[in-house]
């Protein structure tokens, strides 16, 4: 049962509904107008690297769903600077939503995050393309970084 709930949105809209509730338990107002307008552009970038990474596997004809074994390598686009750009694009929505929500302890929720993401799905999908893809995946690697 747990695997069904195991999906990297899931992850967000958590570390999300947390964010917002320390907002609401601890409302210390740093940023105002500025976050607002700041994270309203840092969560827009995130959902625009998101849409692009989503268009580049849908034009290579491979899956966007973690776990699922990958047709293809994607190495264009977004997948020039970084290996995983949806995860980097959640990240971003979480940071612009931190801002907009003006709530600085919502920060923390970014690493452990990443951590999440990290353990939960970047290292399974690395050893499977690692299999999958050999060579042409380690020159990947050693090219473009795991997040930016």
């Amino acid at each position: 049962m747990l695997k069904l709930f195991d999906w990297p949105p899931v992850w967000l809209g958590l570390c999300l509904a947390a964010a917002w509730g320390l907002a609401q338990a601890v409302p210390l107002r740093l940023f105002g107008a500025v976050g607002d307008v700041a994270g309203v552009m840092v969560v827009l970038a995130g959902l625009a690297i998101m849409a692009m990474a989503v268009w580049e596997m849908g034009r290579a004809r491979t899956t966007v769903i973690p776990r699922r074994a990958a047709s293809q390598l994607i190495t264009s686009g977004v997948f020039g600077f970084s290996r995983n750009p949806i995860y980097l694009g959640d990240s971003l929505v979480l940071i612009g939503a931190c801002l907009m929500f003006d709530t600085v302890l919502g920060f923390a929720l970014v690493p452990a995050f990443v951590w999440v993401i990290n353990q939960r799905f970047i290292e399974g999908e690395e050893a499977h393309l690692t299999q999958a893809f050999g060579d042409e995946y380690r020159e990947w690697c050693a090219k473009v970084r795991r997040w930016v």
